[in-house]
């Protein structure tokens, strides 16, 4: 008999965690080895657990899942990545699969799709929820019929770390601390940021980062 999969699991809710580490242990062939509570956890858990397969949350605190998931496979590219979500998201679910993604699932249905969605990635085969064919592709397939790119994210992916920290609440040393840069760079990548969003202060940084999905209202 094969050894379970090991599977690292994060979620800022310590409930959600709780159920989906039982929805995944009632099943023989999967076993949790260790559980984050935010991105940034979980690559600094991922360099001493040896996981076969991250479930992650897209939205949590100080990195986000999918900031997490780009770090992870930087640093753990055999690393197979699922996202567990509570977002029906056409952005979402494409940044997924664009960051190489094994499977999408949606929460409210984890009890349903979550297991089938593990085994699906430990063989090579994507999982996309219900419905996502007829929805999100057709659109996609219809904007590119049109002629129509994707749209583009107006910042950079360190940019949108550092709204995603300033909306949190960090200070200049805090996020500097946290990304291992220097203030005066974090002072400006904030000012570039609020140049190319036409944004004045932090007031405007939070209401785009809650609205863009980096932090939860």
């Amino acid at each position: 008999m094969n050894p379970p999969v090991r599977i690292l699991l994060a979620d800022d809710h310590a409930l959600v965690r709780r159920g989906v580490r039982l929805v995944l242990e009632s099943e023989p062939d999967l076993a949790v080895v260790g559980e984050a509570d935010d991105g940034a956890h979980a690559v600094e858990l991922a360099r001493t657990v040896d996981a076969d397969l991250a479930v992650l949350d897209i939205t949590m605190p100080r990195m986000t899942g999918l900031q997490a998931a780009r770090a992870l496979t930087r640093q753990r590219p055999g690393l197979k990545i699922l996202f567990l979500t509570m977002h029906d998201s056409e952005q979402y679910f494409f940044e997924a699969l664009k960051l190489g993604a094994c499977g999408y699932v949606l929460k409210s249905v984890a009890d349903r799709d979550l297991v089938d969605a593990c085994r699906a990635a430990m063989r090579d085969e994507p999982f996309l929820y219900p419905g996502t064919e007829t929805a999100l592709i057709r659109h996609y397939l219809e904007r590119v019929r049109r002629g129509e790119a994707p749209p583009r994210k107006p910042i950079t992916e360190r940019e949108e770390e550092i709204v995603k920290l300033v909306a949190e609440g960090r200070s200049t040393k805090e996020i500097a601390e946290l990304l291992f840069i220097s203030a005066k760079t974090v002072d400006r990548h904030r000012a570039n940021v609020l140049q190319k969003l036409g944004m004045r202060d932090r007031v405007e940084l939070t209401r785009y980062a809650i609205r863009t999905g980096l932090i939860e209202p």
